[in-house]
């Protein structure tokens, strides 16, 4: 396995952890929570027994992609640069040789796959399909089976894995799948609304991050890699290369690739990388005190489950397996329209994010939202909403799961803007 044991000093390790102990809104998250939505999919996931008197009869789902390689080369590119840079000059440290080494591999395992979904990502999409059929089979029964996928290549592959696998468990479904662009408007609104892609890129958003970024991002963990005397330029430069390393070495679980994260960061430098790359998707994907226009996209995709379920009652609608799979940058948005309990966090008080709002929560590799519908004996309609396969009381002020659908009709129309 490429990696090497690098010794740092008590002393120094010290002085690193002292750094982040005056803080009190510093985390505590382990080495693999701070993998943030680089994180593969949960194990931990276990059937929900629920009352005999509700009969499960529809399952609306929306789900990002799984595991992949890197999106691109970009980042480990640039810190192969730097590495090889360093090494010319002589300022590389052991532990610096040790991460050259992890990213060369890294780069030779994703050349001609980046982006590409990973076997690992297709295990867990299968993995999802047979818990969903083992844990409501009445559903399946004869069922008509309706999936669409954003035009991405990882998403339509976790498509097919994912009704491959139901496929496999019972061939006398009737599937329909469709990918391509025409699934824009709910699968990747974040590419065609003009009002979001402006906020993202405008200055309320930069100047948010900037001033985070500038204030949280440790140095010290690049720095024992490059070396001190490595010409960074700029005290921006230097955090721009300690956010590379962080985002190189937190996506190698995703292609099963063995690292130990604590030969490279202390506990306190992973928890504030982290909370760094946190707060960006925190300020362009969700609604914030800033704008609500990143949760807003996501109101086609939210008034597709309201309609989908009232089209079934009504016995207007055939599927009663409707599947749809997007990105984290889908899914994200969307739980924060519906404020889902840990999706959706207000304040003016931006160091307070990464307590409240963790993105290895929402949306780790494959993660998924699941509104399925039952039917009681005295035929009322119910639903139970589950994030990541664990159920959530979605209506404020109440630790209910399982919801009649008019309240939660109610609740959910509630949340589409004006």
């Amino acid at each position: 396995m490429l990696r090497r044991v690098f010794s740092v000093s008590i002393a120094i390790m010290a002085a690193v952890s002292s750094i982040f102990a005056a803080d009190p809104m510093a985390t505590d998250f382990t080495f693999a929570e701070c993998q943030g939505s680089l994180m593969p999919y949960p194990e931990d996931v276990r059937p929900v027994e629920r009352p005999d008197s509700l009969r499960p009869v529809m399952i609306n789902h929306v789900g990002r992609h799984g595991a992949r390689y890197p999106a691109s080369a970009s980042n480990c590119v640039k810190m192969r640069k730097a590495l090889r840079e360093a090494d010319s000059l002589r300022t590389i440290t052991p532990l610096g040789r040790s991460l050259l080494a992890v990213v060369e591999h890294e780069i030779a395992l994703s050349d001609g796959r980046w982006g590409a979904l990973d076997s690992l990502g297709e295990a867990e999409h299968r993995g999802i399909a047979s818990r969903m059929y083992m844990n409501f089979p009445e559903v399946f029964v004869d069922a008509n089976v309706a999936a669409i996928s954003s035009y991405s290549p990882r998403c339509m592959m976790s498509m097919y894995a994912f009704t491959h696998q139901l496929d496999r468990l019972n061939n006398h479904m009737e599937f329909i799948t469709t990918t391509g662009r025409v699934n824009d408007p709910m699968m990747r609104p974040f590419d065609i609304d003009r009002d979001y892609i402006d906020f993202r890129k405008g200055p309320a958003v930069k100047d948010a991050y900037d001033a985070y970024f500038a204030s949280a991002c440790p140095v010290t963990a690049v720095e024992r890699a490059l070396g001190k005397d490595y010409p960074y330029g700029s005290d921006a430069h230097k955090r721009d290369l300690a956010i590379t390393e962080y985002y190189v070495l937190a996506g190698l679980s995703a292609i099963s690739v063995e690292c130990d994260l604590s030969e490279f960061f202390t506990r306190e430098e992973i928890n504030a990388l982290w909370s760094c790359f946190n707060m960006r998707q925190y300020l362009q994907r969700t609604a914030t005190t800033l704008s609500a226009v990143p949760a807003d996209i996501a109101s086609d995709l939210l008034e597709n489950f309201i309609s989908t379920t009232d089209d079934f009652i009504a016995g207007k609608g055939s599927a009663s397996v409707l599947l749809r799979f997007g990105h984290a940058e889908t899914l994200m948005p969307l739980l924060s329209l519906m404020r889902a309990p840990g999706c959706y966090y207000m304040t003016n008080y931006f160091d307070t994010v990464g307590l409240h709002w963790k993105d290895f929560y929402v949306v780790p590799m494959a993660a998924n939202l699941q509104m399925i519908l039952f039917k009681s004996d005295t035929g009322r309609y119910y639903v139970r909403f589950d994030l990541n396969e664990k159920p959530i009381a979605l209506i404020p002020n109440s630790a209910e799961i399982y919801i009649p659908w008019s309240t939660a009709r109610e609740y959910l129309q509630a949340c589409l803007p004006l």
